[in-house]
């Protein structure tokens, strides 16, 4: 399954591995789970991950990092307006998920609405979805 993984499961999953983001994150792992990424998307992952606020392992930050760009499949976002978007910053989320096809996985679905023309899935559903 594809799905462009917001930044805010990584960093719920950084916080309680064990929990249903974590788990997400052992289904990436696993191959079960293929993130679609765009640069834009990686600098946010690496900016967010890295805030000294969260004081998360650097040794874990590195690992997730390096995982989420070498098992992710990478386009090139779709052009898109931003102007009607509750959050712009979650632009290029919504441009890569358009790209490619797939859902959008977020704890904040309020960032993402109807209009923007992509499925949104919280960690749960996706979680369903791949048990099936």
């Amino acid at each position: 399954m594809l799905a462009v993984i917001d930044t805010n499961v990584l960093v719920s999953a950084s916080i309680n591995r064990e929990g249903t983001f974590g788990q997400l994150v052992a289904k990436i792992r696993l191959l079960e789970l293929t993130p679609v990424v765009c640069a834009a998307i990686l600098d946010e992952y690496a900016d967010v991950l890295r805030r000294p606020r969260f004081n998360f392992p650097q040794d874990w930050v590195d690992d997730l990092l390096t995982d989420m760009a070498a098992l992710a499949l990478h386009v090139r976002p779709a052009n898109i307006a931003t102007a009607n978007l509750p959050d712009p910053s979650d632009a290029p989320f919504i441009a890569t998920a358009l790209a490619a096809g797939c859902p959008i996985v977020t704890g904040n679905a309020r960032h993402f609405p109807a209009e923007c023309g992509v499925e949104i899935l919280s960690p749960a559903q996706c979680l369903a979805r791949l048990i099936g």
